[in-house]
């Protein structure tokens, strides 16, 4: 298993190394994308600085500090954190020193700062722990800041937005806004550029201000350039009180007087020229004056004003200052013979010897004293102190070396050892004192150039090997390495050249010259060179290798006609012939009716003043049959191939129904197809009488014919009254116009109104029929109920009948029961 990891891991980085060669040799694109970005860049820098440019009218040569500091913020590498010695990235937490606007991890400066009070205020080396709030200094500027200052959130340039977000179109940690911190020194205005690194440009505000001398008119000024000289003498008085001051207009006090003029001393005994700004000076004689005792001289200095009493006048002490004497100044001061119970420098004896002058002696009381580290006791003098043989064990502050020091009271003082362990830069090592925590970044600063050297940035030690080299504007000078005399126009760059990009400009076979790109060192993919150990075995990353490629097909256009002519195309150069336009060759046939089918062909012609139109040997034969269209009417086709010319007639005869549909007929189909619409009538009619009824129910008396029958009908029909007695015989048609009608006479009338009262006695005598026949049926069932009622009467004889009590007890007893439970 372990011999398959090293082997993946192996695997890997040689896979990682194939595709970072593969990148750095594809990167001829790079360019285009650096330029992009510096496009961008300007955009973004130009939009910072819109509104403080159009308070200075365009002017923008105080900005050149801020804009260094955005350059460095937008350039790859240029931000480094001086802590971790990484790339300070986009979306990366920072934190930024006010002092010299050097940019840091948030995570690395609260480490910083956390180790650097361990540091300062660790117990072992300060007895105050805990008492003082000692400082963290930046790494940078050793800028120092308070132990509440140490920065726990991640905040913009400005410090106004906690966790600005990530905008490709901001300065990096940036929040967008208007940046509003206050000018240094404080003018009572705000920066107006957008939130951006670094410090802030000089106040571009214009105000009304005079001179220092207040001479001069007020005049307007930029707020950061407000103070302005007049240039005309100060006049102001000197310190001296004599002489003015020749200086130009200047701000501040007036420097001293530079004239130099004869000045006496204090003591008014001595002169001697002097510069005007110092007047009082003192000689080094003594006073000398007499005292007020009369006895005794000054002693002191040179000085002004009078000398004073005589110290030897009034009350005077003894020397252990136990008595006072009142004595003339002439006379010293006697010993009092009393002990001097001075405290002697011990601290804790008193001097044992009588009053006397000088200083007291040394302490020679024997006592038992202990050693500095507390560990053996032995008597001895008292002024004499105690060190023991024994050496210390403790760890220095360092945590790595022991503090050998002999009889140590347990404050071990700091590790004298140099440090000496390699610095982050892997180049140098740490020169300062053995110490815990981290060591302090590299102070050293590395020269990174470009290809030509021309181009150099100064990095942080360390940097050198993962930072991109800077940007040369310089043009590369290598010769070319294609066929081409000379190359394109590009920066100074390391590595190969990118591709050639100018045309080929060779000479082709055909004449033209070769129009892609230069294919001298094109970068062709190789694959199927390795073959695998076995199936375990992933394929590896196809390797590209550089090599001339041969000039492509010609691909000019060039004018070409179809073989059938029918049109004229560009084609490339390299395949310019003859060529099938896939259409149909569309060239008449010799029938004259229909055109050759094949698809675009040669054909030969055999008459040079032929017609371009006409078919040749190399077109296809007409095998259809005709297709002319015959007489209307006619349904048959001609029965010769296709041919020039006219059909012949058609003599076929059709087999066709009369007008009646009863008979089929035979005709000649070019008799029915010349014929007009009479003819047609009668050679389609079969002669026989029309076999349809007309609506009134009589046959057509009509030959056989097309269409509808004619509606007047002639045949005779017999026409009766309503009661059907009268008769009379009347053409069909004039019945159905309504034309003819028959009325009944005054004989019908009454022979109507008799056969009406007949009809009228019988239903009268039908009804008395039907009145006695219900009257019988009635008496029977009254006759019926009678006897049944006898019958019944008899039965009810036999019953006894209730008495009153039983009759009506329920009516009795429901209301008195009620009246009882009411009552309970």
């Amino acid at each position: 298993l372990s011999s398959l990891k090293k082997f993946d891991e192996i695997k890997k980085a040689n896979q990682a190394a194939a595709k970072k060669l593969v990148e750095d040799q594809l990167s001829s694109s790079s360019e285009d994308d650096d330029e992009d970005a510096e496009v961008k860049q300007g955009k973004i820098l130009d939009k910072t600085f819109t509104i403080y440019t159009s308070q200075t009218d365009g002017d923008a040569t105080e900005l050149e500090r801020t804009r260094q500091y955005m350059n460095e913020a937008f350039q790859s590498g240029a931000m480094t954190c001086l802590i971790c010695i990484a790339s300070v990235k986009r979306n990366q937490a920072v934190w930024s020193c006010c002092g010299c606007f050097c940019i840091f991890h948030l995570v690395c400066i609260q480490k910083w700062a956390k180790d650097s009070l361990f540091l300062v205020s660790s117990p072992l080396t300060d007895d105050d722990f805990g008492k003082k709030d000692y400082p963290w200094p930046c790494p940078k500027c050793r800028f120092e800041y308070k132990r509440c200052e140490t920065p726990s959130r991640y905040y913009c340039y400005c410090g106004k937005v906690e966790n600005p977000t990530v905008d490709p179109w901001l300065v990096p940690h940036s929040c967008g806004q208007i940046c509003e911190r206050e000018f240094k020194p404080s003018c009572g205005h705000k920066c107006l550029l957008l939130c951006h690194p670094g410090p802030c440009p000089p106040c571009p505000k214009m105000v009304t201000t005079t001179c220092h001398c207040k001479k001069a008119k007020p005049v307007p000024r930029r707020c950061s350039a407000k103070e302005w000289s007049c240039r005309l003498p100060c006049g102001r008085t000197l310190l001296c009180g004599q002489h003015a001051c020749e200086n130009p207009c200047h701000a501040g006090d007036c420097q001293p007087c530079p004239r130099v003029s004869k000045q006496r001393c204090i003591c008014g005994r001595q002169t001697a020229e002097r510069l005007c700004a110092s007047p009082q000076w003192q000689c080094d004689q003594v006073c000398g004056k007499c005292l007020p005792c009369g006895n005794h001289t000054c002693e002191q200095v040179c000085h002004a004003g009078p000398c004073g009493d005589c110290p030897r006048s009034g009350k005077r002490s003894c020397p252990c200052g136990k008595t006072k004497f009142t004595l003339p100044c002439t006379e010293d001061v006697p010993t009092c013979g009393d002990s001097c119970d001075k405290v002697l420098e011990c601290g804790i004896h008193k001097c044992s010897q009588r009053c006397h002058r000088g200083p007291c002696e040394i302490c020679r009381q024997e006592v038992e004293k202990q050693c500095r580290c507390g560990k053996h006791t032995k008597r001895m003098p008292c002024h004499k102190p105690y060190l023991c043989e024994t050496k210390c064990t403790k760890i220095r502050d360092c945590q790595k070396h022991q503090c050998r020091r002999k009889c140590c009271s347990g404050n071990c003082p700091p590790c004298d050892q140099v440090c000496g362990r390699t610095l982050g830069c892997r180049n140098h090592k740490c020169p300062s004192g053995c110490h815990r925590g981290s060591c302090n970044p590299c102070p050293e600063t590395v020269d990174v150039k470009c290809n030509c050297g021309k181009t150099v940035i100064k990095v942080p030690c360390g940097r050198e090997r993962t930072i991109r080299p800077p940007k040369c504007k310089q043009l590369c000078s290598r010769p070319p390495t294609c066929h081409h005399s000379t190359q394109e126009k590009h920066y100074c760059h390391f590595g190969r050249c990118p591709p050639c990009r100018q045309p080929c400009q060779k000479t082709l076979t055909c004449g033209h010259l070769c129009p892609v790109s230069c294919h001298d060192e094109a970068l062709v993919k190789q694959t199927g060179l390795h073959q695998s150990a076995g199936p375990w075995e992933q394929p590896s990353e196809p390797a590209f290798i550089q090599t001339a490629l041969p000039c492509p097909p010609c691909k000019v256009p060039i004018p070409v006609e179809c073989l059938g002519q029918h049109e004229v195309s560009p084609l490339p150069c390299h395949s310019a012939r003859p060529y099938s336009c896939k259409r149909f060759c569309g060239r008449l046939l010799d029938c004259q009716n229909h055109t050759c089918m094949k698809e675009c062909h040669h054909v030969t012609k055999l008459n040079s003043n032929a017609d371009g139109k006409k078919a040749g040997p190399e077109c296809s034969q007409c095998e259809e049959q005709c297709t002319k269209p015959r007489p209307a009417g006619c349904p048959h086709r001609c029965v010769l191939p296709c041919h020039p010319g006219d059909c012949p007639s058609c003599l076929q005869m059709l087999k066709i129904k009369c007008h009646c549909k009863l008979s089929v007929l035979y005709i000649e189909c070019l008799k029915l197809t010349c014929a007009d619409l009479k003819e047609k009538e009668l050679l389609i009619s079969c002669k026989n009488q029309c076999p349809k009824e007309l609506p009134c129910g009589h046959r057509c008396k009509e030959i056989c014919h097309s269409g509808s029958c004619p509606l007047n009908c002639s045949q005779k029909v017999k026409l009766r009254c309503l009661c059907k007695r009268l008769k009379k015989e009347v053409q069909c048609s004039k019945i159905q116009e309504g034309q003819v009608s028959l009325e009944c006479d005054a004989l019908c009338k009454e022979m109507k109104r008799k056969a009406y009262e007949i009809k009228e006695a019988e239903a009268k005598a039908a009804l008395e029929e039907e009145k006695r026949r219900q009257q019988a049926e009635l008496e029977a069932f009254e006759n019926r109920l009678k006897g049944r009622r006898k019958n019944k009467r008899r039965k009810d004889e036999v019953e006894v009948e209730q008495s009153s009590w039983q009759k009506y007890k329920n009516l009795i007893m429901l209301p008195v029961f009620g009246v009882a439970v009411v009552m309970v």
